[in-house]
């Protein structure tokens, strides 16, 4: 069913996930996290569709198209419980670096065992070290025996396999090879390789995670993945990609988020009027539906952009995962305020308690591939460089990324690199849209395009200024988390741009609400503002998804029907 399954198909395959009774709804996602119980049966169920297949690429017998379209869809199963990213998407990390790196048999390994649900972990991070990767101690010695233990490895109970990355040298970058470990052999002592449960995490409740130890286990000769010393750099061009799949999570979560607090404040009493018709309370949801618009179009554009210029997501990557996730907690945040007390309740409350759910896994989404402030140091010190080049983009090259109806190449993992390279199509090929698009907006939309183009074109002075002796030591840190909202922000006014001719989110042709709103968010997060100090520019964002709501459409620029809107549901409620 994969090659035909669609984020409608799904929706109505798994049902109306505020239904009680629905076993794939909140009641059911917050039954389960009580009892620290993964969604077992959930995850069975898209197994059959072949949802567990939209990451493996076609060659493998997998569904994977674009990423686009499997960020689509990852978000509709994960509106309902985020945990099915890594009850069925986990092992991608592995699969990218075995695509990268892998020999045809161990490709062929992998493959097999994905394509019949099995599991393939990735043993990267220590518990002493967490995002010092260069500071790793498992080992590989001279007598091919692997000694240490790895942390916090998804499905490493379960898994068929594992991709391991171990210390094979000295010191620096090239001191790490990769193996890849078949767990399924009956030679393995037991006692060579120990898997126990990792410590009990906060969100995500129930999902596979272990802590794997490896007491002198015998490694074959063919066990090596890839050349020796290059398994950091390989793990380092596949968590690229990793990281724009994970904010398919927080969409997922901030989705479901905005829904229960747009419906609660619209039943809910407030003297004459409804909650929702107060200031306060609409300049909360206003927020919080700004900051997943604008969300939802960085993470789209991200999603089209690794097909035509992926050697540009060493930084582009992060960047997104920091936007993404950052905006994911403050609508939390905002939302929580409208609910109030039913945003701690475990029971009795809009989603049978799941929004308290819904914090907590956003937390563990947030850190779970890298720390924030690792995110940001990962791409910090390649923007100076990157800021610095006068070069501009190919305008066909532009128009490819973000024009919704222009067909993407297929994606080359291959091209992902260490370090960006060329010039950046999305602030690089700011200058020529903003200056043909500021004819075709409305004043407060072109204010806020003027504001943003002055708010780049400072970037590369604070950049330099962030490497002169004696600047302050977290100069860099704070410029790349500015670059992300600007980077961001521009990702907006390309996709408007490019689309202009054709509704987005709901919306007329052209209409250019969503885009205010996105874009005062994002320069007040630039900014470090509370963006609710710019309140009239996000306003049309509430106007906007409260809209998508009433019509049960996914919140995203190609709205996708939810299961209620689904003539069979319709007529049930008829």
């Amino acid at each position: 069913m994969s090659a035909g399954l669609t984020p409608e198909k799904l929706e109505e395959l798994l049902g109306d996930p505020a239904d009680p009774a629905n076993p794939f709804g909140y009641a059911a996602a917050v039954a389960h996290d009580e009892a620290n119980d993964a969604p077992e049966h959930l995850y069975e169920v898209l197994r059959e569709t072949g949802f567990h297949l939209n990451y493996l690429p076609r060659q493998w017998g997998g569904a994977f198209e674009s990423f686009d379209r499997s960020l689509t869809l990852v978000r509709a199963a994960a509106r309902r419980d985020v945990r099915v990213m890594p009850g069925t998407m986990f092992s991608i990390i592995a699969a990218t670096c075995l695509q990268l790196h892998g020999t045809t048999a161990q490709q062929e390994r992998v493959a097999r065992i994905l394509r019949d649900g099995g599991a393939v972990a990735f043993a990267l991070t220590e518990a002493d070290h967490g995002s010092d990767l260069l500071a790793g101690q498992v080992r590989l010695d001279g007598a091919g025996l692997l000694h240490g233990e790895k942390w916090l490895v998804g499905n490493g109970l379960r898994a068929q396999a594992v991709y391991v990355v171990a210390r094979t040298g000295p010191r620096g970058p090239g001191a790490f090879t990769s193996f890849l470990l078949d767990l399924t052999d009956g030679s393995l002592d037991e006692d060579d390789l120990v898997r126990l449960p990792a410590p009990p995490i906060t969100g995500m409740r129930g999902i596979d995670l272990a802590t794997l130890r490896f007491d002198a286990l015998p490694v074959p000769w063919d066990a090596q993945v890839g050349k020796e010393g290059e398994g950091l750099e390989v793990a380092i061009r596949a968590q690229q990609a990793v990281r724009l799949m994970s904010v398919a999570g927080s969409l997922g979560i901030a989705d479901t988020a905005l829904r229960l607090a747009l419906g609660f404040a619209a039943e809910r009493r407030f003297g004459r009027t409804t909650l929702a018709a107060t200031p306060h309370t609409a300049r909360e949801l206003a927020t919080a539906s700004a900051a997943l618009l604008a969300a939802d179009a960085v993470a789209l554009a991200a999603a089209r952009g690794v097909h035509v210029a992926p050697e540009a997501f060493s930084v582009w990557g992060p960047a997104v995962k920091h936007l993404v996730a950052e905006a994911t907690e403050d609508l939390l945040r905002h939302c929580g305020t409208v609910l109030a007390t039913r945003s701690v309740l475990r029971e009795k409350a809009p989603g049978d308690g799941v929004f308290q759910k819904l914090q907590r896994d956003s937390a563990v989404v947030r850190v779970i591939d890298a720390s924030p402030y690792a995110n940001l140091r990962s791409y910090s010190g390649q923007l100076p460089t990157l800021l610095a080049t006068t070069d501009t983009p190919d305008p066909g090259t532009v128009r490819r990324i973000f024009a919704l109806d222009a067909e993407l190449p297929p994606y080359e993992p291959a091209r992902l690199d260490l370090i960006a390279r060329g010039v950046d199509p999305v602030l690089g090929g700011l200058p020529a849209v903003a200056e043909a698009a500021r004819a075709a907006l409305d004043d407060d939309t072109a204010g806020l395009l003027a504001r943003l183009a002055e708010a780049v074109t400072a970037l590369l002075p604070e950049s330099e200024a962030a490497r002169r002796p004696g600047a302050d030591p977290n100069a860099l840190a704070d410029l790349a988390e500015r670059y992300a909202w600007l980077h961001g922000a521009a990702a907006c006014v390309h996709l408007w741009w490019a689309n202009r001719d054709r509704p987005l989110y709901g919306a007329e042709a052209g209409a250019t609400g969503w885009l205010r709103a996105a874009l005062a968010y994002l320069l007040a997060r630039a900014e470090g503002a509370d963006p609710r100090r710019y309140g009239p520019h996000l306003l049309p964002a509430l106007d906007v998804l409260a809209a998508l709501h009433e019509r049960q459409s996914l919140f995203t620029a190609t709205p996708v029907r939810l299961a209620a809107t689904l003539p069979e549901a319709a007529d049930a409620q008829a």
